[in-house]
This record gives structure tokens, sequence and C-alpha cells, in this order.
């Protein structure tokens, strides 16, 4: 037996990772044990050679098994995954193998006190022969997380529209508004710190966390969206700078050309010199954003401590008093002006600036631990600019007055006649333009006020440049961050080539530039004003679906479910979600409508492409939970026929074998009902599982590519007929069990081993003793294309003993490799092309209750087979055919199956042409006993060694039904040679009194020399059709 090989440690302290090993590590070269070899005398498994590698030495005994370690769940997927370095199940309770690669031993890695490797990036891979990677930047919760969101949350709404706000609302109502849409940031942040921490959080940020908790579909048309908006966004505040810069220069008379394109001048070149801070990296793009962050700080303590200062007279004039109780007072309660003067109109315009909460999660793999990082920073950076917020709104509620004209004129000694208001006991008389509505000053028409306000005016315009700055450099660089994730996962055609990263951080170098020319794009048309509430609205879009995600993966109840972060509710979750998207169509109802076709459009996209990703999303643990659910609803009532479903067990063997019984098949049960595919692997069952582990996979994934909604399943056994038993019986769940067994017809019976052909006839019978409906199906061709591929992959094929019955497979070389299944070319059938005009011939000969009509009624509603005219022939006498005919069509149209065109068949009991005759003798000339001349005890005797044989006496009992198949058979010649499809009604062979060489004898008299497919069908003699309602 081969031994593990013992790797090259670099010290001789270094440990086996994952083991708690006591022994010395040193080389096996030196005459020392390795670190996998055994103490002398220690307990080792039996079954184990002398002097194993495989055993290690773990709690004092020597053992295959491991201690649970971190690299043995990193990069799990499926849940078949065993992990890195942990034997498999095979290996503890099977003899081991030898296999040199079976277990890849860890270099030994420094570990903290916990077990876990210290953090590093997602690319630690070293390329091979090269130098270590460089130690890419990252950030803590502070810097990464906190500051970003409070600069991207923070804007000119702040500086410029809040003290109007508190003006037109009043104190109450703003705060009111400020809480209002922190409570929809705050459950959305809450729901964002569950998400990130129910696992480990790599790049891709909102779009990683959407896609990964509700799949690629929403995911992916969000992430689309959500970088472009970013992209917008970074021109939007850019203008806004610009528009900034461009007022000043007006003031000073110092435009560069005009005030439009000064504003297209100044916002090219500061989208340009962020975008070389971006390229410089996230280390210089961090200092940039504290530098913003630090002069927004001052900015906010000049404007509170000009609040405190004494007002000059000519502040009083613009409406500055300090702090007073009585200005505090008037503007406790709203007074609504102009146009926007509504709660809900005030709500829309305050509710962006309290958005940005995003712009820590989207950096999620620059971040050091984004499952800490990301809901310590979002949510306390919610809680101070909150906290910011509503002190701006009562301090300057209570400074400054509503209307005031800015004149020094207008001073007035206390109580003088004719002046109203508030002003007039401070020594102000603003009744005039307050009366007209004129006045330049005051909350209600000054946006400058904070500036006016403040100790030092220039300090409140460098704040609103860094509110803008900021928000600008950190949407340019969450959407290439975001785009990047997208465009790596490969939902959209023809972005791929942005996936690429750059340097230690993995830089979206391309991504910078695209996100560059559309922000220049936006800033050179400068006409923002439309796109803006549709940019409002994608991030909207985002919020409600990431609370979405919140609430239905806790509503899933999946086990995989365990976010860190508790502090969270899926009420709360669906309730943000909610007020999200009605907050849409609160800000504009017609971006509201384009942000949710433009999501469905993507969704629409995603779905139709189905993307080869599988994330384990809550969809998936949603559509688990409601299979469940409806599978034990079903059980819980009882069947009825008008609900009856045709479930089929279709004995295909590999699938890929028998594609035209699979197409038949999967093409009247699609969207309809139940097809299982199954498969019995003939052989001992130590040989034959791990073929059966293997091939599943490839299997179903076929079955997919050739868009059949089937299952497939596969049973082990000894042989054909104990195999297709277990099929019969646990096939299915409650009610969502087959009702038919689907075969293929064995054209090779005459010549195959006897037993072979006593198994098969066996299975038919084992059918109707458990009560299946079954269906047989013969084409001219034959169903079993296994010769062809094989021969096509593998010259030296040899055909598997089963070839044609449909049902069992050995071992084929080529086979047993899922991906070659899944990726060979499809084989084309008849049931996938068009049929045209032709006819479906149904001979119901006898009442089998309905499926042999059943079958091709719901073969015909399928659109390739719509075209096709049925006929129902049945059997009849001469003299009564019109009366027969009409009782007929009576029927069936009581069944609705719209059925008109009926033929009795008069001639069905005429003797059939003697070559016929003949033929149909010379097939069983073979199987014969000829028992005539011999004793009782000696056709006993013969007939217990070979109970496929046929007697003398078996020949004259069964001579009318027999010759019943030859006259059938002409009977089809003369009126079925040109349908696509004859359904007829099989004859059932009595159990124990019918030889199985005899009755195969009728199925291939029946069916022989008809060019089209031909589909024998035998209900359980239970109705499946009804004429009644209920």
């Amino acid at each position: 037996m081969a031994e593990l090989p013992v790797p090259e440690l670099p010290t001789p302290l270094a440990r086996c990772s994952g083991r708690f090993t006591i022994s010395t590590l040193l080389g096996t070269e030196e005459g020392v044990r390795g670190p996998y070899a055994p103490s002398e005398g220690a307990g080792c498994d039996s079954s184990l050679p002398s002097g194993s590698t495989l055993c290690t030495r773990t709690f004092g005994y020597n053992t295959v098994d491991v201690v649970p370690a971190y690299e043995h769940y990193a990069n799990s997927r499926g849940v078949g995954d065993t992990g890195r370095g942990r034997p498999s199940l095979a290996d503890l309770h099977s003899i081991l193998k030898p296999d040199p690669g079976r277990f890849h031993t860890p270099l030994a890695e420094p570990q903290r006190s916990n077990g876990l490797p210290e953090a590093g990036p997602e690319e630690a891979a070293e390329e091979p022969g090269g130098a270590p990677a460089a130690e890419p930047v990252r950030f803590g919760w502070v810097k990464g997380v906190m500051i970003r969101c409070m600069l991207n949350i923070w804007g000119v709404i702040l500086y410029l529209r809040l003290p109007w706000i508190t003006a037109q609302a009043g104190i109450a109502l703003t705060w009111l508004i400020i809480l209002m849409s922190v409570t929809v940031t705050t459950i959305t942040g809450l729901s964002i710190s569950a998400i990130s921490t129910n696992g480990k959080v790599k790049s891709g940020g909102t779009y990683f966390l959407i896609s990964r908790s509700l799949g690629p579909e929403l995911g992916g048309s969000i992430g689309l969206i959500f970088a472009f908006a970013n992209a917008v966004a970074v021109a939007m505040h850019t203008v806004g700078f610009a528009e900034t810069v461009r007022d000043l220069l007006q003031e000073h008379n110092s435009l560069i050309v005009d005030p439009t394109n000064d504003i297209r001048i100044i916002g090219v070149v500061t989208v340009t010199v962020l975008l070389g801070i971006s390229l410089a990296g996230m280390e210089w793009e961090a200092k940039a954003q504290i530098l913003f962050f630090l002069v927004i700080l001052v900015s906010f303590i000049n404007y509170l401590v000009g609040t405190v200062i004494p007002a000059t007279a000519e502040k009083q004039a613009k409406g500055f008093f300090s702090y007073r109780a009585d200005i505090f007072a008037q503007n406790f309660v709203p007074n609504w002006r102009g146009p926007d003067g509504s709660f809900f109109g005030l709500f829309s315009i305050f509710f962006p600036s309290a958005t940005g909460i995003l712009a820590g999660a989207n950096i999620s793999g620059d971040l050091k631990d984004p499952a800490v990082a990301i809901p310590k920073g979002t949510l306390m950076a919610i809680f101070w600019t909150t906290v910011s917020y509503l002190v701006l709104s009562a301090t300057i509620g209570a400074c400054v007055v509503r209307d005031a004209s800015g004149s020094l004129n207008d001073s007035v000694a206390v109580g003088s006649a004719g002046c109203e208001g508030l002003t007039c006991a401070l020594g102000w008389n603003f009744t005039a333009c307050a009366q007209r509505q004129s006045c330049r000053y005051g909350l209600s028409n000054y946006y400058q006020s904070m500036s006016m306000v403040s100790g030092f005016g220039p300090l409140i315009t460098a704040g609103i440049f860094g509110a803008t700055l900021s928000s600008a450099l950190a949407c340019l660089v969450s959407a290439p961050k975001v785009f990047q994730c997208l465009c790596r996962d490969q939902l959209y055609p023809l972005i791929g080539f942005f996936g690429k990263g750059y340097g230690r951080n993995s830089e979206p170098i391309r991504g910078y530039m695209l996100t560059y020319l559309i922000a220049v794009g936006f800033i050179l048309i400068a006409e923002l004003n439309a796109i803006a509430p549709i940019i409002s609205n994608f991030f909207l879009c985002s919020y409600a679906l990431i609370n979405f995600s919140c609430f239905h993966a806790s509503i899933t109840n999946s086990p995989g479910w365990r976010p860190s972060f508790r502090y969270y509710s899926k009420w709360a979750a669906l309730f943000g979600a909610t007020v999200s998207v009605v907050i849409m169509f609160l800000l504009t109802w017609w971006a509201a409508l384009i942000a949710f076709g433009i999501v469905i459009f993507l969704l629409g996209y995603v779905l139709y492409k189905k993307p080869d990703v599988n994330w384990g999303s809550s969809m998936q643990a949603s559509s688990y939970n409601m299979a469940l659910s409806y599978s034990v609803g079903l059980s819980e009532v009882d069947e009825h026929i008008k609900n009856y479903r045709p479930q089929c067990l279709v004995l295909t063997g590999p699938p890929n074998f028998r594609p035209a019984l699979v197409d038949f098949v999967g093409t009247f049960t699609k969207n309809l009902s139940l097809m299982l595919c199954g498969n019995v692997l003939i052989g001992p069952w130590k040989q034959k599982a791990p073929e059966s582990w293997l091939i599943a996979d490839g299997h179903t994934k076929w079955l997919m590519k050739r868009k059949i909604k089937a299952f497939y399943t596969d049973v082990v056994a000894e042989d054909l007929r104990s195999g297709v038993q277990m099929l019969l019986q646990a096939a299915g769940l409650g009610r969502m069990r087959p009702n038919i067994l689907v075969l293929g017809y064995k054209r090779n019976w005459q010549t195959v081993p006897p037993q072979s052909l006593e198994d098969y006839v066996g299975i038919l019978h084992d059918a109707f003793d458990f009560k299946y409906g079954v269906c047989l199906m013969r084409m001219k061709e034959g169903l079993n294309v296994s010769r062809v591929m094989q021969a096509h992959f593998n010259p030296t094929f040899e055909a598997a003993e089963h070839p044609e019955n449909g049902t069992g497979s050995r071992a084929a070389p080529g086979t047993a490799d899922p991906s070659s299944v899944a990726g060979e070319q499809q084989a084309s059938t008849i049931f996938q092309s068009e049929q045209g005009k032709k006819t479906i011939d149904i001979y119901w000969l006898f009442d089998d209750g309905g499926l042999t009509l059943l079958i091709p009624y719901l073969l015909g509603r399928k659109k390739r087979w719509g075209k096709c005219r049925v006929r129902v022939f049945v059997g009849g006498q001469i003299n009564r055919m019109d009366e027969e005919r009409k009782a007929i069509v009576s029927l069936l149209s009581k069944f609705r199956l719209g059925f008109h065109e009926v033929h009795i068949l008069p001639d069905i009991n005429q003797k059939p042409r003697p070559e016929h005759i003949r033929r149909f003798e010379e097939l069983i000339a073979p199987f014969r006993l000829n028992d005539g001349f011999k004793d009782e005890a000696t056709v006993t005797e013969l007939r217990q060694g070979c109970p496929w044989k046929i007697s003398d006496e078996e020949v004259d009992k069964h001579r009318a039904k027999s010759l019943r198949q030859v006259r059938l058979n002409e009977i089809l010649q003369d009126y079925s040679r040109d349908a696509a499809l004859i359904a007829i009604t099989l004859p059932v062979g009595r159990k124990g009194r019918c030889p199985s060489s005899l009755y195969m004898a009728w199925l291939e008299t029946l069916s022989q020399d008809l060019r089209p497919p031909l589909i024998l069908i035998r209900g359980n003699q239970e109705n499946v059709l009804t004429f009644y309602c209920q």
C-alpha cells in the first residue's frame, strides 16, 4: 500500500495543520518517523499495514481521523465537498487503496490561538517559483467604513437645504422627517449587518451581498444598475461642486467662458483629479477621504461656534439673533410655503441626504474583517450623522428667524407702532417684506444660512466642497469595485473584459476608466435634473432588496442562515423593504416605474440564460420549503380522477443512451407531471456504488441541457429485475410517485440468454403487481444509441449486455465521467421535430381505464404535435358499425378530448393471411418444447428447468390470441403506415400461464415492420378519465 508523501517542512518546529502531532517533525530520510508515521506500539487500525503513514497520532493514539481545523471548511462548495485534508467516509470505514494524491498535507502555517490562520488577502496563493505577493492595503471599521459612510451621507443638502426644510416644516416635523429617513437606513443597516456576518464576505459590496443571498437573478440586475448609478452619481456630486465654484466665480466676475461651460470645464478637471487619486491606490484614496472628513468637521465646529457668537447688526439684519427661546418656539411649528410646502414634499427632498450607507460595504474586499467592519462602521455612521442632522436643525431653528430683509435700515425701536412679528421685540421690522414674501434672507429664503451664521463663512464653503468631493470619490471607487465582481461572475455578456484586477489590491483599472467615461459624459450633458430621480430610485431599489434578502433568508429557516450579528428582525427588514418601495414612488413615481422596468428586464435576461452558478441562495432554500410544504400537503388530500397525472418511471438506463425514450416521455410530462429516469447498475455493490455517485450528476446535467424536466435516479442490484423492483417500490415521494412504467422494447429477445428474457417479461408482471400502468415503446431504428456514441468516443467499445431493453447498464468505457456525459453532443430524435399534418392513430381495443387515450391526447397538446389529426380505432361487428361508432363518439365527447374521427374495425377477427401465420410459427419454433409425444412427467421436468419454453398445449390454448396479434399487425400496416405515431392497447399475458417467449412473440408480431413509432399502452384498469365534474 502506498504511503502519503511527507512534505518538505521548512523548519523542525513546523506542525501539521489541523492535527495535534506530538512527535518531532523530522524527515524520514534521517531515519526518524515522519509526521504521519505511527510510534512503535501505538494502536492503529489492524486493517492498515505496519508503518502506514496514514496513521496520525491524535489524542494519544494513531488514526486516520483528523481534529477540526479551519482549512477543512475553507472554500467548501457543495454538500458533498469533504474539505481539504479531511479523510472521506470511505477512507475511514473501508480498506484504504494506494492513492498518493488522495491526501493533500498542507504546509505548516502560523496560527492564532483559536486555530485560524492570520487574515490575509483573498488571493493569497503565490506564483510557482516567484516571490511572495505584496501585502494589500486593508482598512479597519473606522477608516474603511464609518468615515466613508459618513462622508457619503453628508452632502450639499446638509448645508444648503436642511435650514430651509427646518423653516418649512418646523423643528418638530423636521426631526420627524429625519427620524423617518433614519429609520429606513437603520433597518437597512441592520440587514446589511446580518447578511455580511453570515459567512465570509469578499469584494463586490452590495452586489455580492444581494447575489449571494437572493441568487444571481436579482443580484445581477441590482449589481449592474447599482454600479451604473454610482458612476452617474460621480457626475452628480462633481456638478454640485462645479456649480458652487461657478457661483463663487460669478460673485467675483471671473467666469472662464460662460455659466454652463464653466460647469463642464470645472467638472471634467475635478473628476480627472479624482480619477488620479483613485488610480494611485486605495491608500491614497483613503487619505483623501480623511482630509475631506477633517474639513467637514472643521466646518461643523465653525458653524457651532458661530451660533454662540453675539450677532452683529449685519447678521441681525439677515435674521440671526443667537439662541433665543421665542425664536425656537416660533420655528418649532411648520410654516408651509411654495409648491414643495408639504410634509412628503420635504421628505422627498431630504431623504437622499440620509442615503450613502452602502459606501463602506461597497469596498468589502478592501476591509480587514468585513464581518466586523461593515456592521460596526455602518451603524456608527448612521448614528453620528443622525446626531449631526438633529443638532443642526435644532440649533439653526433656535437662532434664525424665517424672514429677514437684510437691510440695516429696517432697525426700529422696540415697541414701534406698525411692526408685526417676533423681530419687533428684537428691534427689527421685517413686516413689509414678510407680507409681500419678498424677503431675501431668513431660513425660508436664504439657502446660505449656515454660512451666514458660522464664525467664518468660507469654511462652510470648504465643507460643501468636502462633502461633494468625498461623495464623488466614494462613488468613483464603489462603481468599479461592484462592477468588477459582477464581471467576474459572468452573468451578462461582453463585460468580462472589465473584471481584470491589477496590483496587490486587484484594482479594477479598466472599471475606473469606464466609470470615468460615464461620469464625464454626464458632466458634459450638464442636465442631471432628469436623471437624478432615477439614480435615487436605483439606490432605494438596493435598499429594498437588501432588506428583503435579510427577511427572505430568515423566513426560509435555512440552517445555513446563522449571522453572528443578532440585533435584527425579519419583520423589521420586511417593513424596511416595503417602505423603501413606497418612498421610491413618493420621490418620483415615473422614475420608480423606470427603475422597476430595468430591474425586471435584467432579471428576465438572467432567468432566461440560467447562468451556471450556485451560491446557496435563500431562493434555493425557499424552493425547498415550498416543495416540502406542497408535497406534504398533497399527502393530506385523497386523489381524484380529475387530478390524475401520468407520473412516469422511465427505464432509460443512462438517459443519454436512449434519447428518443427520454424525449417521448418528456414531451407529454413537461410542466405537467413527474418524470423519473431510472437506471439499474448491475454488479456488486462495492464495485458499482462509487460509479453511481460519480455519474448521477452528469446524467442530471445532461437532462437539463436537453431541457427535459425530469429526475434521475439509479440503484445497484445483482440483476436487472431486482433493481427494477427496487425502483418500482421506492421511487418517488408521497403523492409524487410514479404510476406508469415506461420502457423500451427488447429487440434482441430472441438471442439473449433465456434468463434475461424471463427477467424482462417479469418486469412487466412486477409493474402490474404494483398497480402500475405500462407503456412500452418500439421504434424501427431502435432506441439504444450507445453503440453510435461509443464508436465515436471509443472505437474498441463492446455493447452492453442489455442494449435494447431500456433499463439496466453495465460499465461502458467513457460513460463514468460526468463532464463528458453532460458535454457530449445531443442526439436528435423524431420527438424533437415538427410533425406537420400527419395522424396520431389510437387503437383503443380494450378498456384499460382510459390511459391509452390520455397519453396521445397530452402529446397532441404540444406545439410540435398540435397539427396532427387524431384517429381512434375500435373493434366492432360489421352489422352494428353505426351504433358502435355513435356510442364511442358519444363517450369521447363526454371525455372532452377533442377526438372526433372514429373508425370501427369490423374485420379485426378475420383470419390472417397464411404467410403471416407461418412467420409467427417460425418465430416461436425455437422456443417450443414439442411435447406432443412426451409423457406428462417429462414435460413437467422440462418446464421446471426452462420456464420460458412453450408447450404444445399452450400453443393451442393461446392460438386465438396469437392469431389476433398477427391480424392486428396487418391492420396496422393497412391503416397506419404513414402515421406520425401509433398508440395501441398492450396485450397482457397471464402470469404463470403464458411463457415469456410466447408473450414476446406476440409483441414482436404485433409491432414488426412498422415505420412509425409504436407505443403499447396498458393502464392499471382504474379510471384515469371521467366526465363528471365532482
